[in-house]
């Protein structure tokens, strides 16, 4: 590896980018194991997130920005929920053709239902974390996504 060319702080990043993608893999599977009981995987269950967190209905395109996915993914992941009674789409009336999305009874109540299974785990999770610590690495995250989302813009490659 080329780290003779890193400044200090670069190599301090190119380790932390690889702790956030171990975390990402193990995240994704403790997800996945949380909720398999309810049918849900990781992927699933982060999108009926974005659906639910949102302030109010919005297209598939604009849950993916939001979650720095492709749109794609996105997509066929809801179109499965929708077969499952779990998400519907409602008209748009800014664009015939990009639905909202937004989550049925059946959909809160499974979202509902997640959320129980996780607060107890995330709650053991950070129960050893500072408050300051955790909004510090919140900072910092925030802040690498925006100057990546930034640059992105700048160089015309928009969203993934």
């Amino acid at each position: 590896m080329p780290h003779e060319q890193w400044t200090k702080a670069g190599e301090a990043v190119t380790t932390l980018i690889l702790d956030v993608f171990r975390l990402n893999g193990r995240l994704q599977l403790a997800g996945d194991r949380l909720v398999a009981e309810l049918g849900l995987t990781s992927a699933r269950w982060q999108i009926l997130g974005a659906i639910a967190y949102a302030e109010r209905t919005e297209t598939v395109a604009w849950h993916a920005r939001t979650m720095g996915v492709h749109r794609q993914g996105v997509q066929r992941i809801v179109n499965e929920l929708e077969k499952e009674g779990i998400v519907a789409f409602q008209p748009n009336p800014h664009h015939k053709r990009a639905h909202l999305v937004a989550l049925t009874s059946k959909g809160q109540t499974l979202f509902e239902a997640a959320i129980a299974l996780q607060v107890p785990w995330v709650n053991d999770l950070s129960k050893d974390l500072s408050l300051t610590d955790i909004a510090t690495a919140q900072q910092v995250i925030s802040q690498m996504t925006k100057h990546i989302e930034d640059t992105s813009n700048a160089q015309g490659e928009g969203s993934p």
